[in-house]
């Protein structure tokens, strides 16, 4: 399968960089080709303008956006890994959604609303956050993390299977902890 893992974190020596290779080097061991945007190496532009607003409606898509979603027509599955930031992702992630996942191209309007036009089997969504699970449980805060992405977008857009899958505490945790978890990006690329 064809793999596009999309990637937003500043700090190249992150936890989070750590998960993208551990993932990239189990999904190619498993077979699958993959390919790696890092949207902060890329220094990829994340603002929606005016024009860019008004040349996506024109159908008149910017060189980026059109390479972009060159990249994601080649894949049959998507990954995103990131940090949650005030409940969501980092704006350069966010603003990649935007730019890209346009109209005609990740979903449309027709007579019943929109639909999704995407064709991929699955995604998978992984996040980092400095907090703790249980405070998440008790607050009802993991609905906040889940649901943007996997269903207000991604499922939105037509992806037919999202698995997420959050590891708190890492500023916090022993190497130990840091290793099990990464143990389990493993398990996730066994069953991508």
């Amino acid at each position: 399968m064809n793999i596009l893992l999309v990637y937003a974190h500043p700090n190249p020596c992150s936890f989070n960089r750590a998960i993208l290779e551990v993932l990239d080097g189990a999904l190619r061991e498993r077979g699958h080709a993959t390919c790696i945007h890092d949207l902060y190496h890329m220094q990829f532009r994340a603002t929606l303008d005016g024009e860019d607003l008004a040349r996506n409606w024109r159908g008149d898509l910017a060189d980026d956006t059109r390479a972009e979603q060159d990249a994601v027509r080649w894949a049959q599955g998507l990954v995103f890994i990131y940090p949650v930031w005030w409940f969501g992702p980092p704006a350069i992630l966010k603003g990649w959604i935007d730019r890209i996942f346009t109209r005609k191209f990740a979903f449309d309007f027709g007579p019943s609303g929109m639909r999704g036009l995407l064709t991929h089997e699955r995604a998978l969504v992984i996040n980092t956050l400095g907090g703790d699970e249980a405070t998440y449980q008790r607050e009802g805060w993991q609905g906040l993390l889940v649901r943007p992405m996997a269903e207000g977008i991604l499922g939105a857009c037509g992806v037919r299977q999202v698995v997420y899958r959050a590891f708190y505490q890492v500023p916090t945790v022993s190497p130990v902890e840091r290793q099990a978890m990464l143990a389990k990006v493993r398990e996730l690329a066994a069953t991508f």
